[in-house]
C-alpha cells in the first residue's frame, strides 16, 4: 500500500515541489492552501507522476477549515504517514513594524503559523500511531536564530512572523520527546532564501548578495529525510534544506545555494 504525505501550502514553489517530489517516490499526496484551482493543477502533476491526490483549499488562519481538510484526507486515504507544514500566513503582520501591528494582527499570525501546524499534527499522530509510524515536518527560518539587518521596512522581517515561527520551531522537539518512542519523528527544517520569478528580483533588491535557492532544492531534501537511514541524526537540529540538497546531489544540474537552476 503506498504511504499518504499531507502538504500544508502545496499550492506553488516549496509545497507544490515538496508534493510532486512525494508523489515521485511512491506518496499519495493530500494538498492544501487557499487556490483551489492552483491546488487543482499541482493535483494533475502528482496524478502524472504516479500518485493518487486530494487537493482541498484550506484557509489557515481558521483551524476549523484546517480541521475539516485532516478529517477529509483522512477519509479519503485511510492513513497518514508524513506531515509536510510549508505553508505561511503572508498577511499584513508580516509586513508591519512592531508598534504598528494590532494584538489581532499578531493573534492571526499566531493561528496560522503555530495552531494550525498544530492542529494538523495532532489529528495526524493518531493515523501514524495505528500504522508503522510517522514523519513530521516542519518548516521553520533561519531568522528565529538571527537579529534582523534592519527593520521590516528595509531588509528585515517582522515580530509576527519570526515571532509564530520561533513558536513552531519547538514542536519537534516536544514530539520527538513524547512521541519518538512510539514511531513518531519531527524535523525542524528551514529552507534559506528560496525565491523564483518576480519575487526573485525583489528580494536579490531587498538582501544583496544573498545566497538564494530555488524551489525545487526543498522537495529532493525532504524526501531524503523521510528516506535516508542518516536522517534520525538531525532531529534535533535545524535542518538546512537547500544545503542537504546541495551535500548529497540531489538535484541534478544544482551548484548550490547562490547558484542558478537551469
Amino acid at each position: 500500500m503506498r504511504k499518504v504525505a499531507w502538504v500544508t501550502g502545496a499550492s506553488r514553489g516549496m509545497g507544490r515541489n515538496t508534493a510532486i517530489e512525494l508523489a515521485r517516490v511512491g506518496y499519495d499526496v493530500a494538498l492544501t492552501a487557499r487556490d483551489q484551482r492552483l491546488l487543482d493543477e499541482v493535483a494533475a502533476e502528482i496524478e502524472e507522476a504516479g500518485g493518487m491526490a486530494f487537493a482541498s483549499a484550506t484557509d489557515l488562519t481558521d483551524r476549523c477549515s484546517v480541521a475539516r481538510f485532516a478529517e477529509a484526507a483522512a477519509e479519503r486515504f485511510g492513513r497518514c504517514d508524513v506531515v509536510c507544514n510549508i505553508g505561511v500566513y503572508q498577511g499584513l503582520g508580516g509586513r508591519r513594524l512592531f508598534l504598528e501591528t494590532p494584538p489581532d494582527e499578531l493573534a492571526i499570525s499566531f493561528e496560522a503559523d503555530v495552531i494550525s501546524p498544530a492542529v494538523m499534527c495532532q489529528m495526524a499522530i493518531p493515523l501514524m500511531l495505528r500504522g508503522s509510524g510517522g514523519t513530521i515536518v516542519n518548516m521553520s527560518s533561519s531568522s528565529v536564530v538571527m537579529d534582523p539587518p534592519g527593520t521590516i521596512e528595509e531588509n528585515g522581517w517582522s515580530f509576527a512572523y519570526v515571532g509564530a515561527k520561533a513558536a513552531l520551531d519547538r514542536l519537534a522537539s516536544i514530539v520527538n520527546v513524547e512521541l519518538g518512542a512510539a514511531g513518531i519523528r519531527a524535523f525542524t527544517v528551514e529552507p534559506g532564501f528560496v525565491a523564483y520569478g518576480d519575487r526573485l528580483t525583489d528580494m536579490l533588491k531587498k538582501y544583496p548578495g544573498m545566497a538564494v535557492s530555488p524551489p525545487e532544492a526543498i522537495g529532493p531534501a525532504i524526501v531524503w529525510l523521510l528516506a535516508s537511514p542518516d536522517a534520525d541524526r538531525l532531529r534535533a537540529k535545524r535542518v538546512n534544506l537547500p544545503g542537504l540538497t546541495h551535500k548529497y546531489h540531489l538535484l541534478a544540474d544544482w551548484q548550490g545555494p547562490g547558484s542558478l537552476y537551469p
